[in-house]
């Protein structure tokens, strides 16, 4: 794909500039993502996709102006442009892509060294490829991403310690709750941060009390054979709260899935939403007998004992900057793409010309000097292709020349 006169950029917005509250009026859901595609690319918007996470979310994309991602980003939230405005963050061209790079090593998430991004980046992007909106750029641009996730995790300690949210919960409860082990602890939604919460509460808490309820029994079942965990009827939610000593809820949706009518009035209660926007009523932090955490008080209690995290920072940049080169490079070589391509085209129409002159001259010829031509024309573009690549300085020049010579149709 040609993003002829179209910058990347990439719009969003982050736990950096708003709270939880403002960042779920601006949650993109999958459902969305099928509508949502088909009308970017009547926009003119090329090679695209929405991340959307607890502490963040962002549209990347080539577009001839960013208001236009800005505007129909918005169209598909709960959120206005007016409201969007003050505290979005936009960058474009480089800046974008080594944005995405920070994001999806950790660098730029709530929780520094956070893991959990980079399979929510996959998991995204994989849903608008299904629709169509990805090219060989964004491709190239999300496994770069991934290396270097990978290298930071594996060569570095930005990640060691409580370097995730669903962590995050278990370490609140275990610093916060006498007798953990002896709680009855309800998790209420079991995407991708509840499962991760599901693992951490078996791992870390040694409690035998944990109960799973979710909209789709099924998946909850999954998880509860793994764990040996119980697992409630959607139903039963009401009953269940009831006796839950514990409340984390990872539910995803964008409107409150506990209401204070929920909760007994009387009700002593520990509740940590995970999700966002906020799934929890508000007003259940008024009652003294609730603790209400959310992803932003969860955050900065980690921030308080990130450790060595912080001395790896400039190892995880130093990675970054390796493979921003590697992407750098890997972008410049495809300027010349259609040149090269049309040189090659070149040669194979004078080669394929001669040999017929040459077969009605000589009807012996077979297949045999046919493919020593092939391997030539290979060569010679090879050849071509590297003198480019190494002599940039002169690559217009260069190109010049042998579209004079060989009168090729495509430029750089």
């Amino acid at each position: 794909m040609n993003h002829t006169k179209k910058n990347f950029y990439v719009i969003g917005i982050s736990f950096e500039k708003a709270d939880a509250e403002t960042r779920g009026k601006f949650t993109f859901f999958p459902d969305a993502v099928e509508a949502f595609t088909n009308e970017a690319k009547e926009l003119g918007i090329e090679s695209f996709f929405v991340v959307s996470t607890c502490n963040r979310s962002e549209f990347y994309g080539f577009a001839e102006n960013p208001q236009t991602m800005i505007d129909l980003y918005c169209k598909y939230t709960n959120g206005t442009v007016e409201e969007f405005l003050p505290v979005m963050n936009l960058t474009e061209g480089d800046g974008a892509i080594r944005h995405l790079f920070e994001v999806s090593s950790g660098l730029k998430s709530q929780i520094l060294g956070d893991f959990e991004i980079i399979g929510q980046i996959k998991t995204w992007f994989s849903r608008f490829k299904k629709q169509g909106s990805s090219d060989s750029f964004l491709e190239r641009l999300i496994n770069t991403a991934i290396q270097i996730s990978k290298k930071v995790k594996n060569q570095t300690t930005l990640s060691n310690g409580a370097a995730s949210v669903s962590y995050a919960a278990v370490h609140y409860i275990l610093s916060t709750q006498k007798e953990v082990s002896q709680k009855n602890i309800l998790l209420y939604g079991i995407g991708k941060i509840g499962r991760n919460t599901c693992t951490n509460l078996v791992k870390h808490t040694q409690n035998d009390h944990i109960t799973l309820i979710n909209r789709t029994k099924e998946k909850a079942e999954v998880l509860s054979q793994k764990y040996e965990v119980l697992v409630k009827d959607f139903s039963e939610l009401n009953n269940q709260l009831r006796q839950t000593d514990i409340l984390i809820v990872a539910t995803g949706s964008n409107h409150h899935t506990i209401t204070e009518d929920m909760i007994p009035f009387d009700k002593e209660m520990v509740i940590i939403d995970l999700s966002v926007p906020e799934n929890v009523s508000h007003t259940l932090a008024s009652r003294e007998n609730i603790q209400l955490i959310n992803v932003d008080g969860l955050s900065k209690m980690v921030d308080d004992t990130l450790g060595s995290r912080k001395e790896s920072v400039p190892a995880a940049y130093a990675i970054i900057e390796e493979h921003k080169q590697e992407f750098d490079e890997w972008q410049k070589s495809r300027e010349f793409v259609p040149v090269i391509q049309s040189f090659k085209q070149r040669l194979e129409n004078l080669h394929q010309f001669e040999f017929q002159n040459l077969q009605k001259k000589n009807p012996e010829i077979n297949g045999k000097e046919f493919l020593l031509a092939d391997k030539l024309v290979q060569n010679l573009t090879n050849q071509f292709a590297s003198y480019i690549l190494e002599n940039r300085e002169n690559a217009d020049h260069t190109i010049a020349l042998m579209e004079d010579i060989f009168r090729l149709k495509a430029k750089a």
